[in-house]
C-alpha cells in the first residue's frame, strides 16, 4: 500500500502533496486545497478550488498510467491562487469542441475552463502539470 506524504509548505508560497492515481485521491486533494486556502485567507475561492482540484484529480487518474500524481497549491502573485495536478503521461489534455456531444463523462475540462480565470499544461521531460488559476481579487 502506497502511503501518501505529509502536505508540507513548498516555499514559493505552496503546497504539494504526492497521492495515488486513485478516485479516492480527490478527498486528499481537497483537504490540501482547503488547507492552502485558509494558511491563505482566502476560504472564499475554497468551493471553486474544491471543484476545480476534483476534476483534475479525475482527469489525471483516468488518463495516466502512473502510480502516482502530484496535487500543487501556490500563489504565483497576490491576484491568483494556482491549483495544479502532476501526472507522468505525455499526453496533453484538450478542451471538447463546442459542438461535440458528449456523454455525461468527459465535461471536466469544460468545468475547469468555466471556472478559471485561466488554465493551462505544462509539459516536461516525464510527464506534464495541468493547472488552473483562480482570480484571488473579489468580482466587480
Amino acid at each position: 500500500m502506497i502511503l501518501p506524504a505529509r502536505p508540507h509548505h513548498t516555499g514559493h508560497p505552496g503546497y504539494s502533496e504526492t497521492l495515488p492515481a486513485l478516485e479516492e485521491s480527490a478527498a486528499a486533494a481537497r483537504k490540501l486545497v482547503r488547507t492552502a486556502l485558509a494558511a491563505w485567507y482566502l476560504e472564499d475561492l475554497e468551493d471553486t478550488a474544491i471543484l476545480v482540484v476534483s476534476e483534475l484529480v479525475a482527469n489525471a487518474v483516468k488518463h495516466t498510467k502512473s502510480r502516482l500524481i502530484r496535487v500543487v497549491i501556490s500563489r504565483p502573485n497576490e491576484r491568483f491562487v494556482r491549483v495544479g495536478v502532476v501526472d507522468k503521461a505525455r499526453v496533453m489534455p484538450e478542451l471538447p469542441k463546442p459542438d461535440e456531444d458528449l456523454p455525461t463523462s468527459g465535461r471536466g475540462l469544460l468545468l475547469v475552463d468555466a471556472l478559471a480565470e485561466c488554465w493551462g499544461t505544462d509539459p516536461h521531460r516525464w510527464g506534464k502539470q495541468v493547472w488552473a488559476e483562480l482570480s484571488c481579487e473579489p468580482t466587480r
